[in-house]
């Protein structure tokens, strides 16, 4: 089965978005309703909240859909 992952970045980093995974829990949008809005396209927006609210309330999905990958600078 393939499986379908949407990236939204910011300058910190990346949100990695596994649909097929997502149990609708309401987690992200009851937690930070300035950056996922599920109703709206698209319906992750990065710059709605500082990158350390965005982390936690992704680390606190339930499922597993939501994925923090933090940029990494290259030197």
């Amino acid at each position: 089965m393939a499986t379908f992952n949407k990236k939204y970045s910011n300058k910190d980093g990346t949100i990695h978005w596994t649909p097929e995974r997502c149990i609708h829990s309401g987690h992200c949008a009851r937690n930070l309703s300035a950056v996922f809005r599920p109703r709206q396209t698209p319906w992750i927006t990065m710059d709605g909240a500082a990158t350390e609210e965005i982390v936690r309330v992704v680390e606190g999905c339930p499922s597993g859909a939501l994925r923090w990958e933090e940029q990494r600078n290259e030197q």
